[in-house]
């Protein structure tokens, strides 16, 4: 599926699986740029892939992080040292982890453990005079944001929260595509089954919500997800998501309701999701959509938000 003139997009082939984390590219007349160019670990197929395209990694020339998740931005410290005409472009509520990444590695750390290397690689600070920080006009308003004019395309930007607080959205209003990160889920096109990506501890499914209003605002052709590119129908991928979430939270609604410990709610909810995915789509699929995002951490995330609002 192509996404428009001058836009295109990368598989980063994650744990030497496809189609499981998408970097999105766009070149024109001013250099090269990326959007979420993924974990440190796939550094060296993104390489390879500008390299076949005829781009050198410097000529990129900016770098736009819809969040900080090292999915989707670990690499970002490693490229601005390969790339010294490239600005990174995140929101403020994200650009002290970039520069400073510590809590964020050791919020990851608690929950991949031993993993970290082999999943994200290295992890290095971005140097803050290197970020062009995203401020909202309208502070603490979700969809909030501007515009910004990167290699030649005009793109909008808007503050998307839900996934995580600090998340924000691009809108090329050329091609008619909203790059939306984790916003609008997970989405493998050989399973064609739309999941909600729900880890702590930012989840908020009232703004998210708010979010999904604000992007299908942009009145996008296409949506394109970290997890995994583009997907055409954005009302009807919404609202797939937002069937499944709905579905997700009643599940865990109903665990928590339950006598157990978190651990064997987490393995419950976990092995039933896989069990319809199976059914759905295959063993193979099911562990390829488990790659993207982690089944016991959405469960996690999900009763984290649910036992905060009975508390309120």
């Amino acid at each position: 599926m192509t996404l428009g003139r001058g836009l295109d997009y990368i598989d980063l082939h994650f744990l030497g699986t496809p189609e499981v984390i998408a970097t999105a590219v766009l070149d024109g007349r001013d250099g090269v740029a990326l959007i979420d160019p993924g974990p440190a670990s796939t550094l060296a197929t993104l390489r390879s892939a500008l390299a076949s395209r005829g781009f050198a990694m410097t000529d990129v020339r900016a770098i736009l992080l819809t969040h900080i998740h090292l999915d989707h931005a670990g690499s970002t410290g490693t490229l601005a040292a390969e790339c010294p005409g490239a600005v990174v472009y995140v929101h403020e509520r994200g650009a002290r982890h970039l520069a400073d990444p510590g809590k964020l590695l050791a919020s990851a750390a608690r929950l991949y453990g031993g993993d970290m290397e082999r999943l994200w690689g290295e992890v290095r600070p971005v140097p803050e005079d290197r970020m062009r920080v995203l401020a909202e006009e309208t502070p603490g308003r979700v969809g909030a944001g501007g515009r910004l004019a990167i290699v030649g395309h005009e793109l909008h930007w808007a503050w998307t929260p839900g996934h995580a607080w600090h998340h924000v959205s691009y809108f090329a209003p050329a091609a008619r595509i909203a790059f939306v990160g984790d916003t609008a889920g997970i989405c493998r096109p050989s399973g064609r089954v739309v999941l909600p990506p729900t880890p702590p501890p930012d989840v908020d499914l009232e703004v998210w919500r708010e979010s999904t209003r604000r992007i299908l605002d942009w009145h996008p052709d296409q949506i394109f997800i970290t997890h995994f590119g583009p997907q055409p129908a954005p009302r009807v991928h919404f609202n797939d998501l937002w069937t499944r979430m709905d579905a997700w939270s009643r599940r865990v609604q109903a665990l928590l309701a339950e006598p157990g410990t978190d651990e064997a709610r987490a393995k419950i909810f976990t092995d039933e999701v896989t069990a319809e995915l199976v059914r759905a789509t295959s063993r193979a699929e099911a562990e390829a959509y488990a790659n993207a995002g982690r089944f016991d951490f959405s469960w996690t995330g999900l009763a984290r938000y649910w036992r905060k609002r009975a508390e309120a």
